[in-house]
């Protein structure tokens, strides 16, 4: 059995709460002054899954978020966005109220590849931080994709592996939006993660 067929241990998977918890709880601060309203997430669940589950907790179409780290670590983050969500978060941008109707077009496209550049840039500062290197992203990648079209969902990862690391948090931006915001990484980048930060952390003690 290869590395990316094993599942996480239990440290390896407090290890990656803790490093989703910190990086990603950074990015919503960074969202929260970017819409003026407070945005919250819950403590991340970590899970396990195959490409083809990836997309179970979605319906009808949702918008992908693709960042590849170009320095410090290798692979690439995909977050996955209702597409009311992502009208909310543009309006909430402009100054409006936090409306969910409409569809995703080139501006709301545009804005939440701003806002996922910021968010991002912001957790990358927070994990170069957590593992002692400088870390550094891409461009943001933005599409909207029918959650019935895996094959497509498929052809947007650069890596072979059929294992995810799947992390998802609750978020809530105050009464408007109540969502799932998932992160997942292929496995074998998230056990290199681990072994990284577990490296610094003896050092450190």
């Amino acid at each position: 059995m290869t590395r990316e067929e094993l599942d996480i241990t239990k440290e390896e998977r407090d290890e990656l709460g803790e490093i989703a918890n910190i990086s990603i709880g950074n990015a919503a601060t960074t969202l929260s002054l970017m819409v003026n309203h407070t945005v919250t997430i819950t403590t991340p669940n970590i899970t396990i899954v195959n490409r083809s589950e990836a997309l179970d907790d979605y319906e009808k179409t949702c918008i992908f978020v693709q960042i590849h780290y170009v320095q410090g670590l290798s692979g690439n983050n995909v977050f996955i966005l209702k597409e009311s969500d992502v009208v909310c978060l543009t309006d909430l941008m402009m100054g409006g109220p936090g409306t969910t109707e409409g569809v995703v077009g080139e501006m709301e496209i545009s804005a939440i590849s701003e806002a996922m550049n910021q968010m991002m840039g912001t957790a990358a500062t927070s994990m170069a931080t957590m593992l002692d290197t400088a870390v550094d992203i891409s461009t943001p990648e933005v599409s909207a994709i029918d959650v019935e079209s895996v094959k497509k969902f498929e052809k947007m990862f650069e890596f072979k592996q059929d294992q995810l690391v799947k992390i998802k948090f609750d978020m809530e931006v105050e009464n408007l939006i109540k969502s799932t915001m998932v992160q997942m990484f292929p496995l074998e980048f998230a056990k290199e993660m681990c072994d990284i930060f577990r490296k610094n952390e003896k050092e450190d003690n």
